[in-house]
């Protein structure tokens, strides 16, 4: 069984770390298990995707994830794969 979390929830952590951006997310209220699927597939994810491609704080959300080295789930309309590429090419330049 894997652990249901869901980094868009609305809690007082979010107003100490600079994560404002947080509380004006669309996943927030969504159930968390579209975020996380089981399978990082194209079928699997793409009902998450559609969800942060319409949210105003895709690019915050995407770049917390990448410098944060979140390897679960979708944020900011990438999965943790092409996050990892998005961080190694950063780290190539």
């Amino acid at each position: 069984m894997r652990p249901r979390r869901c980094g868009m929830r609305r809690s007082p952590w979010l107003e100490n770390h600079n994560s404002a951006w947080r509380l004006q997310a669309l996943c927030v209220g969504e159930d968390p298990e579209l975020f996380f699927p089981l399978a990082e597939t194209e079928r699997a994810t793409a009902r998450a995707r559609a969800v942060c491609r319409r949210c105003p704080v895709l690019l915050d959300c995407r770049d917390w994830a990448i410098r944060h080295g979140e390897t679960d789930g979708v944020w900011g309309d990438t999965t943790a794969s092409q996050r990892r590429a998005i961080h190694s090419a950063a780290l190539d330049r």
